[in-house]
């Protein structure tokens, strides 16, 4: 990405739906606009954990007019991503089908995990650089997340359910504030994240940061109050739970520095606060100008580069933890991106580099599940991938992933992939027939090797006399016709000079 470039994040949150939009200038993303509107998913799940018609309509009508905005840019310059409403609806494949083709660009659906480190992320690359330990909070509309970090490196992250939407339309259910409604909700937010008491050991940060949403807003209205300047503390939380008591209920709630969109769930957001302020031992928290937003941006700049791509770094971590074969991943992935690249040629090379990464990730993690199970360990395998909370990675690329590794081996006939998607039809077509060409665990003979697709066939041309020379590696790709028989899809095998 070059100097000037424009790069646009979609943060689709409980509470609210934001777009940010900012120019490359010299590593360092500058504000050129921001968007956002209250839609307030999160108060639109149903008991069933169904969003209703009219919560998906406000998401809908909003993601309509940012795709306004957003019609000139390029789907590398734009990355939306979706939090915990999305993450907990059932229905969300019905919402998430129809909000791509408005906003015209993919929306992940990111883990909690993975929301708490680009939190941070963002946070991070706003601050000053020092070598001061951070701990950062986000109360967002249904979770708050958790991270714990030096730099730019995020080390300890974790998402609880518990926010201000959620907890507002619980404990405040008619907007009443009473002092019996606080002291409930600030319990009951405790018990949630008790269990962070583990990882978050009072002490062991110099600063804590909160970001946008709730302690944002709190940090406003102390400040109008002339109670500091981008900081709360403990007694301007209890000052404020004061003036919310005095008010007795949100519509009544007149203070300076709080917004009309954050009223209804100010309730919510300062009993979670408190919760967080009062376990973790916490006296003061600076407001930061970072946000899930500016993570967003500044990853999609990390992701441009192998050395820099945190999935890159993920991949290593859980291909190690599960004693996978290092060598025997490296030498898969080789021949499966040099066979992924005959297949591609003719079509631009900077869309294939992408889809090459992810087919050297899927090889070297293609063995992971043997440590559980060897005859099965394609299936294993995959329900890690499917399960894991690996950072950098959205929730449809882990999926993805694990669709690769589940189909590297084995029947295809059962596989529940979207055997439209030509790309991933070839991504896979090029893993397994590197599996097989590497069966014996050292490089293959791969002069003369050539593969072609057209249409929905994949053929495979061999040079003369080489099933001859290797008779077990062409009887394997014997059976490899035979496997994409039962599918969509045809997989020919030539060998130059062989009759037929």
């Amino acid at each position: 990405m070059q100097d000037g470039s424009l790069l646009a994040a979609v943060d689709l949150g409980s509470n609210s739906f934001r777009l940010e939009i900012g120019r490359l200038d010299f590593g360092q993303v500058r504000r050129v606009e921001y968007l956002k509107e209250t839609v307030r998913q999160g108060n639109g799940l149903d008991e069933a954990r169904n969003l209703t018609a009219e919560a998906m309509e406000r998401g809908w009508a909003c993601l309509a007019r940012f795709a306004e905005r957003l019609a000139p840019f390029s789907t590398a310059q734009v990355r939306a991503v979706a939090t915990q409403t999305l993450r907990e609806a059932r229905n969300r494949e019905v919402f998430l089908d129809r909000a791509r083709d408005i906003l015209g660009f993919p929306i992940d659906v990111i883990s909690g995990r993975e929301e708490a480190r680009l939190i941070y992320q963002g946070v991070a690359h706003l601050l000053p650089q020092s070598p001061e330990r951070r701990l950062v909070v986000d109360i967002g509309g249904r979770s708050t997340e958790l991270t714990l970090g030096r730099q730019y490196r995020a080390e300890v992250m974790e998402s609880y359910r518990v926010g201000s939407v959620t907890w507002s339309m619980k404990y405040f259910p008619d907007g009443q504030f009473t002092e019996a409604a606080f002291a409930r909700a600030e319990v009951a937010a405790q018990a949630v994240l008790d269990e962070a008491l583990g990882a978050y050991v009072p002490g062991s940060w110099d600063v804590a940061y909160g970001s946008a949403g709730t302690i944002g807003a709190v940090a406003d209205i102390l400040a109008a109050a002339g109670m500091g300047q981008g900081e709360v503390s403990r007694a301007g939380l209890l000052w404020l739970e004061a003036q919310l008591l005095q008010a007795r209920s949100a519509e009544r709630v007149r203070l300076p520095g709080l917004k009309d969109d954050r009223r209804p769930v100010i309730g919510g957001g300062l009993s979670v606060l408190r919760a967080v302020f009062d376990l973790l031992g916490i006296d003061t928290m600076q407001a930061a100008q970072g946000a899930l937003r500016h993570g967003v941006l500044y990853d999609m700049l990390d992701r441009e580069h192998a050395d820099t791509d945190v999935r890159a770094s993920t991949v290593t971590r859980l291909a190690g933890k599960f004693e996978a074969d290092a060598a025997q991943g490296t030498r898969v992935g080789r021949v499966a991106c040099m066979l992924f690249r005959q297949v591609w040629a003719g079509r631009p090379a900077h869309e294939g580099e992408d889809h090459e990464r992810e087919l050297a990730w899927a090889a070297r993690l293609h063995e992971i599940g043997t440590r559980i199970s060897h005859s099965d360990a394609h299936k294993h395998g995959a329900y890690i991938l499917a399960n894991a909370d690996a950072s950098g990675f959205a929730q449809s690329e882990l999926l993805r992933l694990s669709m690769l590794v589940l189909g590297h081996r084995g029947k295809l006939r059962k596989l529940e992939a979207d055997f439209g998607d030509a790309v991933f039809m070839q991504q896979l077509a090029c893993l397994r027939l590197a599996v097989i060409l590497c069966h014996a665990r050292r490089d293959p003979e791969l002069r003369g090797i050539a593969v072609s697709a057209s249409g929905n066939a994949i053929a495979l041309m061999l040079p003369a006399q080489w099933g001859n020379a290797y008779p077990q590696s062409a009887h394997l790709l014997r059976m490899e016709v035979l496997a994409w028989q039962k599918t969509p899809w045809n997989f020919l095998l030539h060998e130059a000079g062989a009759s037929g």
